[in-house]
Parts: structure tokens; C-alpha cells; sequence
């Protein structure tokens, strides 16, 4: 099982490991809550190197996107960086990604690191008939990320050009300790923060440099952290057996003029399930896989994808594929947990919302 180039320092901070989309990856160094509230009140920082990063260049670079993914990358501006979902030509969803752009010509894409190898398949069966070049560089590129309402501050000790004009989602080259860095403000946390790319050889500088700054967070406070501000994730909340449209993201083709893969297949659908957010004031969480029924009754009108008691609001909360046509913000409702049903609300996502600076 691969591990990425910080394995040595996750072991040295007495980490516990857990296999994640094929990785080896730390869970936790100590306790998952205090890391979870590390990054939500001071800064935390994440080992992402297990992510894919596959290099896109070429003068038809932004058209062989336009047409891989569902939105439209051609005209993203130069720095800015875009969330979005390469889809299947059934409109199945095999990831959803960030691509930043580095110039009019030259891309980068970020998988998820399950999901790497199949969206790199994907991408090259799609750049034929393309002037572009496409390379992997997944197991050459590490990737460091520093969250929290502190970690402008930090950054700004350690960069040679502090950050401080970079707006969310967007990125640029830097140096770090006399590293060449691409530094993004972008995160799956809910909080301000910035995620470092790096060669894998300058990763244990770079993360020796931020984590004397902040606290390492493994995968059990990052998602908790992702669940709170109801970030969905790849194989829980988004999967091959929905489209874009279950997911809310029809919005990034619904005014797209060029062709894409699964735009026949996405063009008029409605939804068959939507992700909906829940909430109960009793303690028993729900975990993914409990169905859910509406208050009251037998009718079953969706099932959990992510749940566990949320470290910030002190109270369970959870993400859930529901029938549409029972998804209304206030419907009450009950999930089954061990055979036991407990009271849930539909509410507003996100759960939380970071404090303005």
C-alpha cells in the first residue's frame, strides 16, 4: 500500500494509520476532537499527498477541459482555481475535482486519490482529437495543507510573498524556506486556509515549517470538519449511481454552450434524490446507511451517505440522499438506528459557518 513522503514524520508524532483510497494514511495523532477544534479555532495541518494532481498543457488545453468536465474552464482566469465533476457518458458521477490555472495553456487537475486512476483514464480517453498534453504527476507532487482562522498569520511568517491578496479559490507559485510552492487558498474544512503543493522531496521542509505552527490533523478530524460545513464526499455523498444534478451542481452546465461528456444524458433531468442536511437536539447519532422515514409513519423517503455528533454545535448531525419531494428545510423526520428510530430535522447546509475575520 502506497504512503506518501510524510510517512516517517506521521509516524514519528505517534500517528494512527487507516487505509483511505488506497493510501496509507495517518487517523489521528491523538485525540480527533482536539484537532478537529485546532483548526476551527487556531490552525491544523493536513498531510494531502495521497490526492492526484495531473498536469493538462497545450494550446487547446481549456477546450479538452471544457469538454472532460461538466463546467466551463476555458475562461477561468488566470490564478483562480474551480470546483466541478467529471461524469460518466451516462452522467454518473467518477469524481468531482479542482483545477487551477496556471496560464491560458497550462492546467492543473486534483482528484481524489481513490478516484485518481479512473479520472486519469477518463481524461486520456477524452484528449484524443486535442492538441494537448496530459501527465500524471500524482506520486511526484505532495501536498501540505495549513487550515484555521490562524493560518494567514502563519503563512505570512513563512512565505516569501505573503498570501494576503489571494482570494478563495484562487492560487500562485511562491517560495517556502527557498521552495517553490504553489499555494492555494482553497480547503475542505470551512475555515480560511491554504493548501501547499510541492515536490515530494521538499515535503518534510514544508511540513516541518507549518506544523511548528499549527497541530497535525489526521483523516477523523477532517471529516468531521467536512461534514460540519457539509462538504460532500466521494463515495458517501457522491457517487457513480447519481449525477450532478442529485448533487446540487447543475448550475455549472446549465448555461454551458460547448459540448461535453454526459451533457445528452444531464440535459433536462430532474432530480432523483437530493442531499439534504439533518439535525437532532438528542445524542444518538446516525451513521451512513440508516434509513430514514418520515415522523410518524413507514414511509421511507431517504438514507444517511455521512453522520456522526458534531465537535463544533454539540449535537448530531448528518448528510442524506432524500426524496425531493420530502427535502423541505423543517420536514420532520425519523432514522433508524439499530432498530431503534430517533427524531431528525431537515435543516439548513451549511451545519456551520466560520466566523467572518
Amino acid at each position: 500500500m502506497p504512503q506518501t513522503p510524510l510517512y516517517a514524520k506521521h509516524e514519528e508524532l505517534g500517528a494512527q494509520f487507516t487505509d483511505f483510497g488506497g493510501w496509507r494514511m495517518p487517523l489521528k495523532y491523538g485525540s480527533e476532537l482536539e484537532e478537529h477544534r485546532s483548526v476551527r479555532e487556531g490552525v491544523g495541518v493536513f498531510d494531502l499527498s495521497h490526492m492526484g494532481e495531473i498536469d493538462v498543457r497545450g494550446p487547446e488545453a481549456g477546450a479538452f477541459l471544457d469538454y472532460a468536465l461538466i463546467s466551463t474552464l476555458s475562461t477561468l482566469a488566470v490564478g483562480k482555481a474551480k470546483y466541478s465533476m467529471i461524469v460518466a457518458a451516462d452522467g454518473g458521477i467518477i469524481d468531482d475535482l479542482i483545477t487551477y490555472k496556471f496560464a491560458d495553456d497550462h492546467f492543473m487537475v486534483v482528484p481524489n486519490a481513490g478516484n485518481t486512476p479512473a479520472v486519469w483514464e477518463a481524461l486520456t480517453q477524452r484528449a484524443a482529437g486535442f492538441d494537448v498534453q496530459l501527465r500524471n504527476d500524482s506520486e511526484e507532487v505532495a501536498l501540505v495543507a495549513v487550515q484555521g482562522p490562524g493560518s494567514l498569520a502563519v503563512l505570512e511568517q513563512l512565505l516569501a510573498d505573503a498570501p494576503t491578496e489571494y482570494p478563495y479559490y484562487s492560487g500562485a507559485w511562491n517560495t517556502l524556506g527557498g521552495i517553490e510552492v504553489f499555494v492555494a487558498r482553497t480547503g475542505y474544512t470551512g475555515e480560511d486556509g491554504f493548501e501547499l503543493f510541492c515536490r515530494g522531496e521538499d515535503a518534510e521542509q514544508v511540513w516541518d515549517a507549518v506544523v511548528a505552527h499549527g497541530v497535525p490533523c489526521g483523516l477523523a478530524a477532517r471529516d468531521s470538519l467536512r461534514l460540519e460545513a457539509s462538504m460532500p464526499l466521494y463515495g458517501h455523498e457522491l457517487t457513480a449511481d447519481i449525477t450532478p444534478v442529485e448533487a446540487g451542481m447543475a448550475r455549472a452546465f446549465a448555461k454551458k454552450e460547448a459540448d461535453f461528456v454526459g451533457k445528452e444524458a444531464l440535459a433536462g433531468r430532474e432530480p432523483s434524490v437530493v442531499i439534504a442536511g439533518l439535525a437532532s437536539e438528542q445524542r444518538r447519532a446516525a451513521r451512513e446507511g440508516a434509513e430514514i422515514y418520515l415522523a410518524g409513519s413507514d414511509e421511507r423517503v431517504g438514507v444517511v451517505t455521512s453522520g456522526q455528533p458534531s465537535p463544533s454545535l454539540g449535537h448530531p448531525i448528518a448528510l442524506a440522499h432524500i426524496d425531493p419531494a420530502h427535502a423541505e428545510v423543517g420536514t420532520e423526520v425519523e432514522i433508524d438506528v439499530r432498530g431503534r428510530r430517533y427524531p431528525f430535522t431537515m435543516t439548513q447546509t451549511p451545519f456551520y459557518k466560520r466566523k467572518e475575520a
